[in-house]
């Protein structure tokens, strides 16, 4: 692990193949990826606010039907969020 020993491992907000965490060898100047992923957790964020204010105007009357889709979107939401969380987590650790 040559690369790690150079930089920080940092988790980016999205995902590879088949779902496995994506990292990037940064150091704290950061570059254009690591940019990117500050700017997708950031949007990643916002949407989760924006369904879960939708979430909750919606749910006292929702149809069951449409139920599973806002749960669908709501865990989607909640996965990306748990990412960014721990993403972010690991950074704050490493500078205390």
């Amino acid at each position: 692990m040559a690369a790690a020993e150079e930089g920080e491992l940092r988790l980016l907000p999205w995902t590879g193949a088949g779902g496995k965490p994506c990292y990037l060898v940064t150091d704290e100047r950061g570059g254009l990826v690591s940019r990117l992923a500050d700017t997708t957790e950031s949007i990643q964020l916002g949407m989760g606010t924006e369904l879960l204010n939708h979430a909750r105007e919606l749910l006292p009357n929702t149809p069951h039907g449409e139920l599973r889709f806002i749960a669908e979107r709501l865990a989607d939401a909640l996965g990306d969020a748990l990412r960014v969380a721990e993403s972010r987590g690991r950074r704050l650790g490493r500078l205390n």
